[in-house]
């Protein structure tokens, strides 16, 4: 029993120090060019979003409308123009079947979890939600942490975004149907999802073209990333908003 349970401690104190050392070795620095924003300079405020095991980043609307148009980023000119009612429109990605059926942890299915982790050349959607007021109030039961940009590094994240999104048709935005909650949709991504491309790690991405220092190990999982903003970015969550 001794033995094994020094073999087992062995095994965890090998994986614990690979997980380290892949941490340290895929960490990106800031980009100074991009963040943090000069202090007299314009900052542009979005949020990262996490409900424990799915995050995404919501977007102020009007100025996701200006830059959209200003730079021509024509698939989110058209979300823009669809949620034009709205004040914030948070964006989320992931695999094809399991973000249509898992709208909380508890309808995950083991089966398709695997399939989603595991199987190559997974298809992807992107989950596109209209927020009125506050983002606070529409996210009392998660965790969310604001994350001032530049504005050169706004308008990289939206180009990143942008390319996210398959693109429109004939000028037009086709939707796959209703999101998971509140006013949503769905709409086909570009990308495959699997255990080495998750919807943390996509937000990561977005964060890094932003200009924001990364770790991209530890965002295989929303604590991780949300770790990481605090760790790496001095950026904590913001206080829940009561029911």
């Amino acid at each position: 029993m001794r033995r094994g349970a020094a073999g087992l401690a062995i095994v965890l104190f090998v994986a614990l120090l690979a997980v380290t050392v892949a941490a340290f070795i895929t960490a990106r620095p800031a980009d100074p060019m991009l963040w943090p924003p000069r202090p007299d300079a314009e900052a542009i405020e979005i949020y990262v979003t996490s409900n424990g095991y799915h995050s995404g980043v919501a977007l102020p609307r009007a100025k996701l409308a200006e830059f959209a148009s200003a730079r021509g980023y024509p698939a989110l000119v058209a979300v823009t123009q669809r949620f034009a009612q709205f004040d914030w429109i948070e964006f989320g990605w992931g695999d094809a079947e399991f973000y249509r059926i898992t709208p909380t942890a508890s309808d995950v299915s083991y089966r398709v979890a695997l399939r989603a982790l595991f199987w190559p050349g997974n298809k992807s959607l992107l989950h596109v939600v209209g927020i009125r007021g506050e983002v606070a109030r529409a996210f009392t039961n998660a965790e969310f942490v604001r994350v001032p940009l530049s504005q050169g590094g706004f308008d990289q994240l939206l180009a990143k975004l942008d390319a996210t999104f398959v693109a429109p048709q004939g000028g037009a935005l086709a939707d796959t149907g209703r999101g998971l909650y509140g006013p949503s949709l769905f709409y086909p991504a570009n990308g495959t999802f699997s255990i080495l491309r998750l919807c943390n790690h996509w937000v990561s991405d977005l964060l890094r073209a932003a200009g924001l220092p990364t770790l991209p190990v530890l965002a295989t999982v929303p604590a991780g990333l949300m770790l990481t903003l605090r760790w790496r970015a001095g950026l904590a969550p913001e206080p829940r908003a009561a029911p």
